[in-house]
């Protein structure tokens, strides 16, 4: 039987000649750095937009990368199976990044990604108005976050979820924690927010991808623990995206919900599109157990001072009560991988 962690013949022979050729080597190596779209390539290798896509076509079916859609836009990275990672990191690693077509690559890929954090950077400030107004209205995001690191304790993860990463914090909070971290979010300006953002915090274990609250991309039953913050208020059925987070979880594994106590701040369903003012403690558990969870804990965080038109923070702690699997005692739930 073959080991887990090892590549059977065949499919060592199918990686190394897919690599071997030089512009699909070029390709590997700046995607083993970032997530980039066709487009990216082309700027970076100055090659056409066919001649490019052929080449991912082949790594792609070769196991090498991994091609995710986010609405008319395909990005690509280096394959989530962590064996194949191995390999061709193994390789890379071996390779002198002083060879001048190399440093060529890694200087375009650096005009690209500080394109991109200026994008990011353009559109969080145009936006920065209303989310500082809805900040202002609860305890500092500092605070917020001790409370919910309290709640969870800092024990390491094997696999971490964020749903609605929006800037990617919580990825930015727990990956340190984690052995690899996943956001998901509908909006792509969101998702450059992010990927911006970690990328400034050298953050190399967590990637962000499109998708909504009721369909996640990734594999069901696979992660250690999730989260779904200030995401419920905007969604017409919350029970339903309760579901699909449950759906994720690896047996043991807890789920945390962070959202608005309830309060009657009406602007913010006019303004803000939030389609719900608050949930109340005894409403969101009930809707956490329906998707068969166990609530373990509650905890309100209120701003200082708090004055009638101030929100309260609520944390939901739970945790799928099946056992986790023995055999991986002592050790997180396997790597969650991401569906193709």
């Amino acid at each position: 039987m073959l080991e887990s962690n090892k590549l059977s013949f065949d499919r060592a022979v199918d990686a190394l000649r897919a690599i071997a050729e030089p512009t699909r080597f070029r390709l590997v190596q700046l995607l083993a750095r970032n997530d980039l779209t066709v487009s990216d390539l082309t700027a970076i290798l100055g090659q056409s937009q066919p001649r490019i896509s052929r080449h991912l076509k082949l790594l792609v079916e070769s196991g090498i990368l991994s091609r995710y859609q986010e609405g008319a836009w395909a990005t690509f990275r280096l394959s989530e199976e962590a064996v194949v990672t191995g390999l061709v990191r193994s390789l890379l690693s071996r390779v002198d990044e002083g060879d001048p077509e190399l440093r060529r690559d890694a200087e375009r890929l650096a005009a690209v990604r500080t394109q991109k954090a200026e994008r990011a950077a353009a559109y969080f400030a145009a936006n920065a108005g209303s989310w500082d107004r809805i900040r202002s209205l609860h305890a500092p995001d500092a605070v917020v976050e001790k409370a919910l690191l309290d709640a969870l304790g800092k024990a390491p993860v094997g696999a971490f979820l964020d749903i609605g990463t929006g800037t990617g914090r919580l990825l930015e909070l727990f990956a340190p924690l984690a052995g690899r971290a996943v956001g998901i979010d509908a909006s792509r300006e969101m998702l450059g927010v992010a990927r911006a953002n970690l990328d400034k915090a050298g953050i190399a274990n967590a990637l962000v991808r499109q998708g909504n609250a009721y369909h996640l991309p990734v594999q069901q039953g696979a992660f250690d623990l999730v989260t779904i913050h200030q995401v419920l208020h905007f969604l017409d059925d919350p029970a339903a995206a309760l579901r699909e987070a449950a759906a994720a979880l690896a047996p043991g594994a807890r789920l945390a919900v962070i959202d608005f106590a309830p309060h009657d701040l009406e602007f913010l369903r006019a303004e803000h599109a939030h389609l719900r003012l608050g949930f109340a403690h005894d409403a969101l558990s009930s809707m956490i157990e329906d998707a068969g969870l166990d609530v373990e804990t509650v905890v309100d965080v209120k701003p200082e001072g708090q004055a009638a038109n101030q929100l309260t923070v609520s944390i939901w702690v739970a945790r799928d009560p099946r056992p986790a699997a023995t055999a991986s005692a002592g050790q997180p739930a396997a790597l969650a991988l991401l569906q193709e």
